[in-house]
């Protein structure tokens, strides 16, 4: 399987919708942001999709979380062929990088569609949560941005 955040938006589904121009390959390819495992980069430090690193074109596109508010529901959308999955994960991408929630899947092949509560850890202001989708029979995990601008109360 292949697969990224459709809810709420990330970098590939707005690339998706032609909503940034610049975004690369992600336009048509949303569901292949896959690299080595590990990586705390949009891209996932891979060859490909470098303008999903790049903050400036997705300045304008953040989805509002209202004050006080303490999970957000994750989620995934998932394509044929299907993976066993060691891992989700969703990392606030910060200084020291901080796992908001890990969901193991003891190698099991989740369903084509995957949604997860995961809570903010008392985060406010404008963040980028990383979703790292860890693959339990390869090497790579697949890798979905999503900026949020969480209101402070």
């Amino acid at each position: 399987m292949s697969g990224y955040i459709s809810a709420p938006p990330s970098r590939q589904y707005w690339a998706r919708l032609s909503k940034i121009p610049g975004a690369g390959d992600a336009r048509y390819e949303p569901q292949n942001v896959e690299a080595p495992k590990g990586s705390f980069l949009p891209n996932g430090d891979g060859a490909r999709f470098a303008e999903l690193n790049d903050d400036s074109i997705f300045a304008d596109h953040v989805f509002t979380v209202p004050a006080d508010t303490v999970d957000i529901d994750f989620t995934w959308k998932l394509t044929a062929p299907p993976h066993r999955t060691a891992t989700f994960e969703y990392i606030a991408i910060t200084a020291d990088n901080t796992l908001l929630a890990s969901f193991d899947f003891h190698n099991t092949t989740p369903p084509s569609v995957v949604k997860h509560n995961v809570p903010l850890g008392g985060l406010t202001g404008r963040h980028t949560i990383l979703g790292r989708w860890n693959v339990a029979d390869s090497p790579n995990a697949y890798y979905s941005a999503v900026d949020v601008l969480i209101e402070d109360s």
